[in-house]
């Protein structure tokens, strides 16, 4: 009989030992987390009234692993508010709206009249070469110009990675947008003939915006974590932190950090990149070099509580998000309590600024009393917030969110032949396959029935 143990109790872990549970109900199952509490970034705080995200808001409704898990689970979804889908960045200092439409695309005071032409020139750039791993800055200026990339693609890097364009790998980062400009010469010459695809099946084709609906959960997002963890009840183990892991005998070894060793037929490291890399440093040190090179930029989560009438009009959207060239301390703000119901109290209002990443690193290491000076000083002249907070929650992530740099898909290739020497390891975390917790949840499917099969 198989036994299978599985490090790292994240939501990557965590629908693993789901879907393996139910795949193969009679194997052995453990699932090692180092920390006291399951989810690793779906980690939902309640506090004084708020209901505070540390980590992820919510997950789209365009993939279903997701949800599909969640309702498997008994956990039933929340939809985001309508308004929620109207995004802001900042231009010279001030909140100018996304376009949505192409009409919008033509009114908008985002970018420049030769800004616009440039974009709509992008139908004339030749295809690229897709043997190179271009950088997601390259890409966006070579095909969109550079005020497009510095108005619209810098931010959407930092909103999603809290990385730096010039170094995120677009093949790894977004392979869709790679696979468009080969398979049609071109980002605007693929969404029309996709336009074209879809109305003749009667459908509209694709939108400017991110595909889907926003879904949480009424608790948030450490509800899933939690029902996941329930279902898995005694072979999920909190506050084990695993030492060390070696081959002995045709098994794996897994040394925990109480003292005991447990036995495997199959491991899957579904830790952090740094900590793959430490305990494979006996097993395959080139494979450890490999997973311990991934960078993680530091990241803070500042919450804030305010009287809505103390607030200089509604926060009516998702929130914006600061380019670089802007020169702000912070990264974007999230308008939480404009997204989902139920998470401030009532006559409040509840946002979520992201300050450090990849472009302030030292931001993280302020004080409280530092961090919050900042922030309200870059919400005042953002969007004329002038009175103090009446509820403050700082969280700091020391290692937020892993890099897909240039030359990503390449290590991870590499990492897994030297893997692939050794017999029952695995790896299945946010490091590869994809960043998002939809992403985490569909490879983690799939490994669960490669691993049963």
């Amino acid at each position: 009989m198989a036994r299978v143990v599985v490090i790292g109790g994240g939501m990557s872990g965590l629908s693993l030992g789901v879907f393996l549970r139910a795949i193969r109900p009679g194997w052995e199952l453990t699932v090692l987390e180092a920390d006291s509490r399951p989810g690793g970034k779906a980690w939902t705080v309640r506090e004084e009234g708020f209901l505070v995200e540390r980590g992820v808001n919510g997950i789209l409704d365009n993939k279903p692993s997701t949800l599909e898990l969640a309702r498997s689970l008994g956990v039933e979804p929340i939809r985001s508010f309508d308004s929620s889908r109207k995004r802001f960045v900042v231009k010279d200092g001030r909140l100018v709206k996304l376009p949505e439409t192409p009409g919008e695309f033509l009114g908008t005071g985002l970018l420049s009249p030769a800004g616009k032409l440039r974009v709509m020139a992008e139908y004339l750039v030749p295809r690229g070469d897709m043997s190179r791993d271009e950088s997601l800055a390259e890409f966006a200026t070579r095909r969109l110009g550079k005020e497009a990339f510095e108005r619209l693609i810098d931010p959407m890097a930092m909103g999603i990675y809290a990385g730096d364009p010039a170094r995120l790998s677009l093949k790894a980062c977004f392979p869709r947008i790679h696979e468009l400009e080969r398979d049609y010469g071109g980002l605007l010459k693929a969404m029309f003939a996709m336009k074209r695809a879809a109305r003749k099946e009667g459908g509209k084709g694709p939108g400017a915006g991110p595909g889907g609906t926003l879904m949480s959960f009424e608790r948030g997002m450490s509800q899933l974590a939690e029902a996941a963890a329930k279902a898995l009840g005694g072979a999920l183990r909190l506050s084990s932190r695993v030492n060390a892991l070696e081959r002995a005998g045709g098994l794996w070894q897994v040394h925990a950090g109480s003292g005991e060793t447990i036995e495997a037929t199959h491991v899957v490291l579904a830790c952090p990149a740094d900590q793959a890399g430490a305990l494979l440093k006996e097993v395959s040190p080139d494979a450890a070099q490999l997973a311990s090179g991934i960078y993680y930029p530091p990241v803070a989560v500042v919450a804030l509580g305010f009287k809505k009438d103390a607030l200089p009009g509604s926060l009516d959207g998702f929130g914006f998000l600061c380019p670089g060239r802007e020169r702000k301390k912070i990264l974007g703000c999230l308008w939480d309590s404009s997204i989902f119901e139920s998470r401030a109290p009532e006559g409040y209002a509840l946002v979520r600024v992201l300050a450090g990443g990849a472009r302030n690193p030292r931001m993280v290491s302020l004080s409280d009393a530092e961090l919050i000076h900042v922030v309200l000083k870059d919400l005042r002249d953002l969007m004329g917030v002038a009175s103090s907070p009446d509820f403050v929650s700082i969280f700091r992530w020391e290692k937020a969110i892993p890099q897909y740099e240039v030359g990503h898909l390449e290590r991870v290739s590499r990492l897994l032949g030297h893997l692939g020497q050794e017999d029952g390891i695995y790896v299945r975390c946010n490091w590869m396959g994809g960043v998002s917790l939809n992403d985490c949840v569909a490879n983690s499917k799939a490994l669960a029935m490669e691993i049963a099969a």
